[in-house]
């Protein structure tokens, strides 16, 4: 057995070869489309007046939670501002945001999908599992491979790693919805496609944003390890530290980076307990219902009436 090995290595380098000679176009159009969306959203904020950003941050952390979130943001994000953090800090903020727009895209409809179907969990059951076990820096190799160096390799990266809490999370979600509410939905002759927006995933978004809240630190914390593969904002700022030993940057940068993950953390988690069902057919169902044992509990009362 001496000298025996498995070329799993060189099986997956050939496989990478081989889509990136033969999906050229695809990878090309690809990297256009996501380096344009990164690139414009940046723009974008970094041309917006910071007060502008500040205050609109702050009024979303007002109507989605509370005054004092609202006054918090305003101070970290002027601390920001005051580090000389604010355009690298913008441009990890579209990288991240991109990012987690396309993860969601993607891990709703194969979550849902795996609700729906217990064989095609059990296949992608382990494909996730790989995905979340596998290191985030071997994720940039064949990223820079197919895209080069610059922000597009870094987003699939961020991408690919924030993937499986989102799918799973949805799934979850959508198994754990009552199933008298499913019946009752397709008792009152609901299509199935009207008891998934209707009563699934109302019921189920409270899940499904903790899974997207998962999908938002994952992608920040990706998106730190993206500015090795020359990704800007502030990974690359805390690459340069490390690599000089410039403690200040650093230090900085990661405060940064700690203040945009508190405030996507918390807003996430306040789109997540903010439920509004009276026009959805799950209000629908939920007033009939309580209506149904306002009337038996009425009936019971009548009935112990005409016997006393």
């Amino acid at each position: 057995m001496d000298g025996f090995r498995i070329p799993i290595g060189m099986w997956a380098e050939d496989a990478v070869r081989w889509m990136r000679d033969n999906l050229d176009w695809l990878l090309g159009t690809l990297s256009m489309v996501m380096g344009t969306l990164v690139r414009s959203l940046t723009e974008l904020l970094v041309s917006t007046p910071i007060v502008v950003v500040i205050v609109i941050a702050a009024l979303l952390a007002w109507l989605l939670r509370s005054w004092q979130f609202a006054l918090g943001t305003a101070i970290t994000f002027a601390l920001i501002l005051g580090m000389g953090q604010w355009i690298t800090a913008m441009q990890t903020l579209a990288l991240v945001l991109v990012a987690t727009v396309v993860t969601v895209l993607v891990a709703v409809p194969l979550g849902i999908l795996a609700a729906r179907s217990d064989r095609f969990s059990a296949i992608l059951r382990p494909i996730l599992d790989l995905m979340q076990a596998m290191p985030g820096f071997v994720y940039l190799i064949p990223a820079i491979v197919f895209f080069s160096i610059g922000v597009v390799p870094g987003l699939v990266a961020t991408i690919i790693f924030s993937l499986p809490p989102g799918v799973r999370l949805t799934e979850l979600g959508i198994r754990g919805v009552d199933g008298e509410t499913v019946e009752a939905g397709y008792a009152f002759g609901a299509k199935p496609g009207q008891i998934l927006r209707g009563v699934q995933l109302p019921l189920a978004m409270p899940t499904i944003m903790t899974g997207i809240n998962q999908v938002i630190m994952l992608a920040l914390s990706m998106a730190v390890i993206a500015g090795i593969a020359g990704a800007p904002g502030l990974g690359s700022e805390i690459v340069q530290a490390m690599s000089t030993v410039d403690i200040a940057t650093g230090v900085e940068a990661g405060l940064s980076v700690v203040i945009i993950a508190v405030y996507l953390d918390r807003l996430t988690a306040a789109l997540g307990a903010a439920r509004d069902y009276r026009w959805s057919l799950l209000g629908i169902l939920q007033r009939r219902r309580a209506a149904s044992k306002r009337a038996v509990v009425s009936d019971a009362q009548r009935g112990l009436a005409q016997v006393a």
